[in-house]
């Protein structure tokens, strides 16, 4: 694969007009050496960290931080704006193992691994390996996962009783469509919440594994794009079809998010989501349905599985003059004594899944996730970025392409997407509009082998 910088360029720079101006946005973080900067998506775990910081602070009096907490598209523009620029704007980011890899060979990231190894206790080795390995490039780590995650199918025991209904262990999508036509109950719950606002990280995670396990893909071996084919077109017919039908109001702008609220609120008797949307799904503080939620896998058609994975990680820029400040931070909220502030402070059910092995021998967290953290670590051992789909495609990624032009591409497409949800166009002219941004893409490698 061709050098990913170049290709980050046009992304680069369409996210740079979102900020104020990336060539001095060195002085956010400047106004004091010891401030450290953190960007970070507003997830609820990360919120919880937000909550706790006052902890580290009091064990490192020279070290004042400041974070900047953003929604997830917003927070992917500016990071990586920020990033490959070297505005020094950021002292931490919060990336992922989409990117990690590919800013490494850029350049863009310190390399963690000589800062672990020289931190008494961290063990690098405790993190599930699959996120490890992720998150590594030429044997070194370039981010720290904060918590690790694949996906699964959540949903309302009691409802399911009521009806008659038994979950198997590794439904359909076709009996998942079943059951929520039969519990679809407009102004009580509805069938089933899946994502569909536009962005590559939103609708498209999801979707993208329900493309896989129909036995589509976006391109085949020689970069010619495929989305065009007859698979493709009934994994989205079903996704969008499935939304429009028996989906939560205004789908078509619900994110992961909107879904977390919709479903712990007790207004959908499914969802299709991300294994860690459990720290709020069972959380007794704000959750409605906790212990009323049973969890099976991913949902099939062609695949045995079509779970992804992915994990909210942290790294350092290269252009950070604060990385020993930086690490510190980093080491404490991906630490196992972290995991254990969060479980003995805001409760077991609120711990980061997935990240650390250490975290499901802890007998408090064993007992409190019994229901789905077994599940949460078959369904990380299963997944198969390298294979995601029936037949060869020259790109890694279950729910994502593992190329830079897929910020772009991905976030055209799920516009596209979140069109035909929105009943603005169908699916077949959706998909034809995709399908042309996708061959442009695939038209720049086959000009390069």
């Amino acid at each position: 694969m061709r050098k990913p910088l170049r290709a980050y360029g046009s992304a680069v720079l369409v996210a740079c007009l979102t900020l104020s101006g990336c060539a001095g946005a060195g002085a956010l973080g400047s106004s004091a050496d010891k401030t450290v900067t953190i960007a970070m998506v507003s997830n609820s775990q990360m919120q919880d960290a937000i909550k706790l910081s006052p902890r580290f602070e009091a064990a490192n009096p020279g070290i004042d931080l400041k974070f900047v907490s953003l929604s997830e598209n917003e927070a992917r523009a500016k990071i990586t704006a920020s990033t490959a620029m070297r505005s020094g704007q950021f002292d931490v980011v919060m990336t992922s193992n989409y990117e990690t890899k590919m800013w490494a060979e850029n350049g863009w990231l310190r390399n963690l691994s000589t800062y672990a190894a020289n931190t008494p206790g961290y063990d690098v080795q405790d993190f599930v390996p699959s996120l490890r390995k992720s998150l590594s490039h030429r044997g070194d780590m370039y981010s720290m996962p904060f918590y690790g995650e694949s996906s699964f199918l959540m949903y309302r025991k009691d409802l399911f009783e009521k009806a008659g209904i038994t979950m198997p262990e590794n439904p359909t999508w076709r009996q998942v469509a079943s059951y929520a036509k039969k519990l679809h109950d407009p102004g009580n719950q509805v069938g089933i919440c899946l994502r569909g606002k536009p962005g590559w990280g939103e609708n498209l995670a999801p979707l993208n594994t329900v493309i896989n396990t129909f036995g589509g893909r976006w391109y085949d071996e020689n970069w010619n794009a495929r989305l065009d084919s007859p698979q493709v077109a009934k994994a989205v017919g079903t996704y969008v079809d499935l939304v429009r039908k028996y989906g939560e109001p205004g789908a078509a702008t619900s994110g992961f998010s909107d879904c977390a609220t919709q479903f712990s609120q007790g207004n959908a008797a499914m969802w299709y989501d991300a294994t860690s949307a459990v720290s709020t799904v069972e959380s007794p503080d704000s959750s409605r349905v906790v212990g009323k939620v049973g969890y099976a896998s991913a949902p099939v058609s062609k695949t045995e599985h079509s779970n992804w994975l992915y994990t909210w990680s942290l790294g350092i820029p290269e252009a950070s003059d604060r990385p020993d400040a930086a690490w510190k931070f980093i080491s404490w909220m991906t630490s196992k004594e972290y995991i254990k502030l969060v479980g003995n402070e805001l409760g077991w059910s609120r711990v980061p899944p997935g990240s650390r092995l250490s975290t499901y021998r802890i007998p408090q967290y064993r007992k409190e996730a019994a229901a789905y953290a077994p599940l949460t670590l078959e369904a990380l051992r299963q997944a198969d970025p390298e294979h995601p789909t029936t037949r060869p495609v020259p790109y890694n990624g279950g729910q994502f392409l593992q190329i830079p032009e897929f910020q772009d591409l991905g976030t055209r497409v799920s516009q596209q997407i979140a069109a035909a949800i929105a009943g603005k166009k169908s699916v077949s002219a959706a998909l034809k509009q995709a399908q042309q941004y996708a061959e442009a893409v695939g038209k720049t490698y086959r000009e390069q082998s």
